[in-house]
């Protein structure tokens, strides 16, 4: 097998094994541990890695931006409630703070290319100054963008902090950087042929309106919008919490992308 999934969620691990048996990530091995109890050792043989694997975002992302199934890659999201505007914001004294368990396995094993994610607010923590430290110890040059979901034409912002990470050979000084990279576009007639006239909800009509806990409404699809989960109301809430444990991969692509141009140019 040639990658490995690290999800500690059962319902999420689940998922992934059905993604894998349908052929729409990469082929590989779920292992649904904590990732404190992960070594290094459990890692070898594989070529990709995925750390707080969701439901193989980052495998599609992979995938979209046409990275070979074959190149070696490590990707991580930390889990993200430390930080969240949802949460209570206890940053690194939080539990759920698992960049250090991450960094050391990162630091074990050495992987030439690194791509993750959090939420934007966690960069008010100082959460990628101190990613950033880490990784230089270890002789990694990095950067980060803050990218929207809208950004590709999804129908919410969902602004996320997407980084890479990459090695840097002894004395070289040509090192990868995410800028100049071209942009998704959409054009305002695309987005007008997708809202429904008459509907003052936009792509869904009003049945399909969440009250959140944070006091504000949104808009969800009333069908499934993931394969393989079936058509029917009663899988809304399996796809929200799928979808809430989830990147969204057409945006990380753009990020993957960007690194594999730096990486022609430089």
């Amino acid at each position: 097998m040639t990658a490995y999934y690290n999800e500690f969620d059962p319902f999420a691990a689940s998922w992934l094994k059905e993604l894998i048996k349908d052929g729409l990530i990469t082929d590989g091995e779920v292992d649904d541990r904590s990732i404190t109890e992960v070594s290094p050792s459990d890692l070898k043989g594989f070529k990709q890695c995925h750390f707080f694997a969701g439901i193989g975002g980052w495998s599609m992302a992979l995938r979209l931006a046409d990275w070979p199934d074959d190149r070696p890659v490590w990707t991580g999201s930390p889990p993200c409630q430390p930080f969240s505007v949802a949460g209570k914001q206890t940053g690194k004294d939080d539990e759920r703070h698992l960049w250090p368990v991450f960094f050391n396995l990162i630091a074990e094993c050495k992987p030439s290319t690194i791509f993750g994610e959090q939420v934007a607010a966690a960069i008010k923590t100082s959460w990628f100054d101190n990613l950033q430290d880490d990784l230089e110890t270890e002789s990694y040059a990095s950067g980060m963008v803050v990218l929207p979901a809208c950004s590709v034409g999804s129908p919410h912002k969902r602004d996320r902090l997407f980084f890479v990470a990459n090695t840097i050979p002894l004395g070289d000084t040509k090192q990868p950087r995410l800028e100049g990279h071209a942009r998704a576009s959409y054009g305002k007639s695309q987005r007008e042929e997708e809202i429904r006239p008459g509907s003052e909800t936009g792509f869904w009509d009003e049945s399909a309106i969440a009250y959140c806990r944070d006091g504000k409404h949104r808009p969800i699809p009333t069908e499934p919008t993931f394969f393989p989960l079936a058509d029917g109301v009663p899988n809304r809430m399996g796809i929200l919490r799928g979808a809430g444990n989830a990147i969204v991969p057409q945006v990380a692509a753009e990020v993957i992308k960007a690194f594999m141009v730096s990486e022609d140019e430089s």
